[in-house]
């Protein structure tokens, strides 16, 4: 396959995850990602994705169920990272009609009624985080 048409099947998340696209990035392990969105509706929303390239949940094999847990520990991983564990929320849209990239991702949301959003933070409270939950920066 050629680089073009390689780039072309890829999603842009794919891109970001391979740091080809620049993103704010809030955390990341061995499996995801997680980063600002771009038109956030929420004083901090940040998006959560896998790095295996599963195009919506449905996707994910029954005999992968343990990736459910996983998604949602680290989502409330990267909500403490954020500051927001005590009021956020999560949803995800499934399906080419209502996802505007066809790449799993997790929306957590909150700040609200925080004086701070995520352009506010400073570097020591927006650290990127491993999976050994040391700093990356």
């Amino acid at each position: 396959m050629t680089k073009m048409l390689k780039d072309m099947t890829r999603t842009l998340f794919e891109k970001i995850i391979d740091r080809e696209i620049p993103a704010q990035i809030r955390y990341e392990d061995a499996d995801f990602i997680a980063f600002d969105d771009i038109s956030p509706r929420a004083p901090i929303h940040v998006l959560l994705v896998p790095k295996k390239p599963y195009a919506t949940l449905e996707e994910v094999p029954e005999s992968e169920s343990a990736f459910y847990g996983q998604l949602i520990q680290t989502a409330r991983k990267v909500a403490q990272q954020l500051g927001i564990a005590d009021n956020y929320k999560l949803f995800m849209n499934v399906g080419q009609r209502v996802q505007s990239v066809a790449h799993l991702h997790l929306h957590i949301m909150g700040g609200w009624g925080k004086e701070k959003t995520l352009q506010d933070l400073d570097r020591s409270e927006a650290a990127l985080v491993n999976d050994s939950g040391t700093s990356r920066e």
